[in-house]
Order: C-alpha cells, then structure tokens, then sequence
C-alpha cells in the first residue's frame, strides 16, 4: 500500500459517530467568514513528502481549518505560525497555507496528526484518540525514511511514544517543550508546545522556541 491509498481510506472514515456528525455539522452550518466557500467535512489525511526525513504529527484538524481546506495545518492561526517556522528551516517553499491549490510544497516533511476528523472544542475523547491510533500505525510505516518525529502537543507526544512502544526508554519521559526521546531501531522524538492560539498568545510558545525545535531536526537529519 502507498500512502496515497491509505488516505483515500482515511478520508472515506467514518468509524466515530460523534466526530463524524460534528465534521459535517460544521460543514454545513459554516463561518460565517467563509459562507461562500466550500468545507471539506471530511476527515484530512496527512501530506508531503512520502520520502520525509522528518515528521510533524498534531492533534486533530481544526473545525474551520483543515476541516473547511482539507489540508492539515491549512487555513488557521495554528498553520500560520508552523509554515513560517517550516518555511524559515527548509522545510516548506512558502509561508502561507490557505487552500489545498495555494502552492505549497513540503520537502523532506510530512505532517498528519492523531485524529483526522475535527472534535468539537478541539477535545477528541480517549475512545476517538485510540480508534485513530491504527492510521498513525500506518502512516508511519509507510514512512520508513523518517529520523525525527515532532510531535505537537501532549496528547500527540503520548501517542506517538505509545506507537513505538518498548522502544521507547523506560521509565518514558514526560512532555516538556524540546524533550528528545531515542526510539529503539527508530525515530527520534521531539516534543513542541502546540502552535495553538492558546499557546502564541500568551507566550507560552514564541517563534524562537518553534524554530529551535526545527533547527535541532536539521543538526540531526544533517539539512
């Protein structure tokens, strides 16, 4: 299987009830800023580079984000702030992410996330979280050039060491923004703050921090 038949799979989803009613709903409802536009309402697969040495893995699409573009990280503030950072370490071609047609090509980079369909208040429950973890298996199978693994925000960051399992040093260490986990045989892992509103406005994350994590990715995969 290649990744591109795994999203056709991935976007046909619709194993969550809840996740799928609320995807929809959005989609029909709108904002009104984007009234005349078309939502995607359907769950968003990863994308990039099959051949990336590095992966960026978030936690779900945002309700009139990705879930109205299609593409992750596409068209929110969260996306804004994570393709300059791309952009300024080599990672991207462009600054901007607005539509899935805008242009934007990643290189050496994939990104998805653990969840495909977007939660309401960006809270996918523990059952909706483990029903997705078998895609993530998947992609990153199907990843098999991947050094570094970003991963942003807790729940990302604990999915992803759950994914490698016994690989991961016991005992496992805890979130912390920068934090490097070796896999065993695998990935490094690099914890980030999530680039959420939440997170850019009050400082908690500032654009240093962001770019520190990808200038580490680049002294490790040599770019």
């Amino acid at each position: 299987m290649s990744l591109a038949q795994l999203n056709r799979e991935i976007v046909s989803c619709r194993q969550c009830p809840r996740l799928v009613t609320w995807r929809e709903e959005v989609a029909g409802t709108k904002r009104a800023a984007f009234r005349n536009q078309e939502y995607w309402g359907k769950p968003v697969p990863g994308f990039g580079d099959p051949q990336a040495r590095l992966v960026l893995v978030g936690l779900a699409p945002a309700a009139h984000g990705a879930n109205r573009t299609g593409r992750m990280f596409t068209g929110d503030r969260s996306g804004d702030w994570l393709y300059r950072a791309l952009h300024r370490a080599g990672f991207a071609n462009q600054a901007t992410a607005t539509a899935r047609a805008d242009g934007l090509a990643l290189s050496d980079c994939y990104i998805t996330a653990i969840v495909h369909c977007a939660p309401p208040d960006n809270k996918p429950t523990a059952e909706e979280r483990s029903i997705c973890a078998g895609w993530l298996d998947r992609e990153l199978d199907l990843l098999p050039s991947a050094e570094v693994v970003v991963t942003l925000g807790q729940l990302s960051y604990n999915q992803v060491l759950r994914r490698f399992g016994p690989a991961v040093p016991k005992p496992r260490p805890r979130f912390g923004h920068g934090r490097e986990v070796p896999v065993d045989e695998g990935p490094r892992v690099i914890a980030s703050y999530h680039p959420s509103q939440q997170n850019t406005f009050t400082g908690r994350l500032t654009e240093a921090m962001l770019d520190a994590v990808f200038t580490r990715v680049n002294e490790i995969i040599g770019g």
